[in-house]
């Protein structure tokens, strides 16, 4: 059974408010059962950054100035930063392979705009994203060195991720239906990209040699620019922000065209 898809900025502005229930689904989804519901957007990532600081900030003796006026809290609010930008990617790698794989009830269905399933994906984790981002904010207001009008910035340095997510969802989400595997390879390169985006380390101390492959880590100079603008309150990088954006919108128009291609061929695999 074939469809045909619509361009999908029309597709989404049309079904506006099917993708916002189904971004609230997903949400709702991932604390459902637990007694503490949403409170768990707060707790999970206060908890993994306590876990991460005493594995880097303590046992490791980890720090990004280098400076002896560096104290741990403001490690933890530059590892919590970097975290907070990570997990958008990671949820996006995660929850990708299997967010039209595992709906064949609407894969079968030609009305539905399967499009949206990806998009509601990186919805829930735009939302995890801001909460954490205001929890890191109100770290740096009380316990670091205050908010400055840098912080303005923060959307104007997200933006491009967000695409370059909502690109590889489209993208991975497309190619998992064809390839169940892709979901462990997806798994690992998560937490290859923890430790390839300079989460829990400055990106000045990369060697030479892998900095030259680094370099081009989209994600990684994203965490560097939010930390730039919230910790040391300076303004983003131009060149930066420019290879950004190119970024995210090659990636995330790749994964639209990526989607569109496959849809049709959807129903005879599922």
């Amino acid at each position: 059974m074939s469809r045909a898809v619509p361009p999908f900025p029309a597709s989404l502005w049309r079904h506006r408010e099917l993708l916002w229930q189904f971004t609230v689904r997903n949400i709702e989804l991932r604390h459902k059962g637990s007694h503490l519901g949403l409170l768990w957007s707060v707790f999970s990532p206060l908890l993994l950054l306590g876990l991460y600081v005493l594995v880097f900030g303590f046992i490791l003796d980890g720090s990004f100035s280098g400076g002896a006026g560096e104290t741990k809290v403001h490690y933890a609010l530059g590892v919590f930063l970097g975290l907070a930008v990570f997990h958008l990617l990671a949820e996006t790698l995660t929850a990708a392979p299997t967010v039209v794989a595992a709906t064949p009830n609407f894969v079968k269905k030609v009305v539905f705009p399967l499009e949206i399933l990806p998009v509601a994906s990186v919805g829930g984790a735009v939302f995890h994203l801001l909460i954490s981002l205001a929890l890191a904010l109100v770290g740096v207001a009380f316990w670091g060195d205050g908010l400055d009008w840098t912080v303005l910035w923060l959307p104007v340095i997200l933006l491009p991720l967000v695409l370059f997510a909502l690109g590889l969802s489209w993208l991975i989400a497309a190619v998992g239906v064809f390839f169940r595997d892709i979901a462990q390879l997806t798994t690992f390169l998560s937490v290859a990209l923890m430790f390839a985006s300079a989460v829990f380390y400055p990106a000045s101390r990369v060697p030479p040699a892998i900095w030259e492959i680094l370099r081009f880590n989209p994600l990684l100079l994203a965490i560097e620019q939010t930390r730039a603008v919230v910790l040391a309150h300076a303004a983003p990088s131009a060149p930066t922000l420019l290879y950004l954006y190119a970024t995210g919108f090659v990636v995330c128009w790749i994964g639209q065209w990526t989607f569109r291609k496959l849809t049709p061929a959807f129903a005879d695999v599922i």
